[in-house]
């Protein structure tokens, strides 16, 4: 990229692409424009959730209702949902089997403290899924990982834990480090930070056996928390043997394993981990378990089961750090019963693979076409087209690889041709609702926005 283009396209051409679409925007939400254009009052920065000023659009528009794979606004537009909630509708908006199972748990009480049926269930149902044989529920994945890396730290008696350059594991204080010239720093931006969270990180590229081993032989590190693909980055895969000399240099050490599948559940039922024969010690996926309803799991194996036994035989009873009044309440044990049992089924799976592949295939089609010097990777449903050369093959590589205007006027694009997808990372999901049609609508849009982009 030279400072007069980005992602080989000119920045004039890019400016006027976007400036072209915005107005068009404006155009197709007065509703949305005369409700919530100058922001909601009543809320920081005038929305609920700050992520929401993430949008490429000049304003969010007003959701009216969400149904499958469609979403409909306030001005009555519709589009082909590929974002589906950043993963949390991962498997479609309100799957009937969960909307079931929340409409009935609604009658009889959301929270007890106390476990009931679904529980029983539940916690078979992951065992049997995912391999591990003890489980808990949390409310997010960034609260299962911090009581995970707790129960890892406690378990080994070390202070550190390991994270991969680039990783993404929600709002976990540990895993916001960065390597910036070669070094460890706290990531930049991070508000209110007091402490030095590279003091209890250690931090190296993935992808890079050398440098992790390297990072491991101090014997200092209770836990390597990575997801399988590198993701809320620009994708990065893992190379051939990767995973096997990270599951290697673990053991060797004695540091413990933790796979967070909270976005590669798209790979398959059982996750990554289970389509390629994983072993992590420990276990966390959250978003999508429930069905959308806000829950996570994570899990682990009866070896550390047994040290952690160990270690509270020895502990004061008292607050352990780990859980909230919240957490497995009855209404998300509901909703992740029945995502487990009836929505995220194999068959749903072989589905949402076909169409990635689809989708993936057209995509890349668009970038050939238009000679532009992108790609486009997979992680089972999930597909990301990246504006630069590839593949990438760690952290350093996919920030290089963002460029921020050219993504912002590419999504505008693909909104007002009626396709939602992420606002960051280009990411788009398939789902068990997604069709066919949208798929094609998508991989049209895409290339007619292309072509728009490339002056073609």
């Amino acid at each position: 990229m030279t400072h007069s283009t980005l992602g080989g396209i000119p920045l004039d051409r890019i400016a006027a692409v976007f400036d072209s679409e915005r107005a068009d925007y404006v155009q197709k939400h007065p509703r949305s424009l005369q409700r919530i254009g100058s922001g909601i009052a009543g809320f920081y920065d005038g929305v609920p959730m700050h992520w929401m000023r993430d949008w490429p659009m000049p304003f969010p528009f007003l959701v009216e209702e969400a149904h499958g794979a469609v979403l409909r606004d306030a001005d009555g537009n519709e589009y082909a949902d590929f974002c589906l909630g950043d993963t949390g509708s991962m498997f479609g908006h309100s799957p009937p089997a969960v909307a079931e199972a929340i409409t009935r748990q609604a009658t009889r009480g959301l929270t007890y403290m106390l476990p009931t049926e679904d529980a029983i269930e539940v916690g078979r149902l992951l065992a049997e899924r995912f391999g591990l044989p003890h489980w808990q529920v949390a409310t997010t994945a960034s609260d299962a990982n911090r009581f995970a890396l707790r129960v890892a730290r406690a378990a080994t008696g070390r202070p550190k834990i390991l994270v991969f350059n680039g990783c993404y594991h929600g709002t976990v204080d540990e895993t916001f480090v960065r390597l910036i010239g070669g070094r460890a720093a706290n990531r930049p931006g991070l508000l209110g930070q007091a402490a030095d969270l590279t003091q209890l990180t250690r931090v190296v590229e993935f992808n890079d056996v050398a440098a992790l081993a390297e990072a491991l032989s101090h014997r200092d590190v209770a836990c390597v928390i990575t997801e399988p693909v590198m993701t809320n980055s620009c994708m990065v895969l893992p190379q051939p043997g990767f995973h096997a000399e990270l599951r290697r240099l673990t053991r060797e050490t004695g540091t413990l394993l933790l796979i967070d599948e909270t976005h590669t559940i798209s790979t398959g039922p059982g996750g990554y981990t289970r389509a390629h024969g994983l072993e992590p010690d420990l276990f966390v996926v959250g978003k999508p378990v429930a069905g959308g309803v806000p829950a996570s799991v994570w899990g682990f194996s009866e070896e550390l089961a047994r040290r952690l036994d160990a270690v509270r035989a020895q502990t004061p009873p008292g607050h352990s750090g780990m859980g909230t009044t919240l957490s497995a309440n009855a209404l998300s044990l509901a909703a992740m019963r029945a995502t487990l049992e009836h929505v995220m089924t194999a068959e749903a799976y072989a589905h949402m693979e076909r169409l990635a592949v689809k989708l993936s295939s057209g995509l890349q089609a668009a970038v050939t076409k238009h000679c532009l010097p992108w790609h486009v990777v997979r992680g089972g449903a999930r597909v990301e087209f990246i504006c630069g050369p590839g593949p990438l093959l760690n952290g350093t590589e996919a920030e290089a690889a963002h460029a921020p205007a050219l993504e912002r006027a590419m999504h505008l694009a693909l909104l007002n041709r009626g396709c939602l997808i992420a606002p960051f990372h280009n990411m788009m999901l398939l789902s068990p609702a997604t069709r066919d049609a949208q798929v094609e609508l998508l991989c049209a849009a895409f290339d007619d926005a292309a072509a728009q982009l490339a002056g073609r």
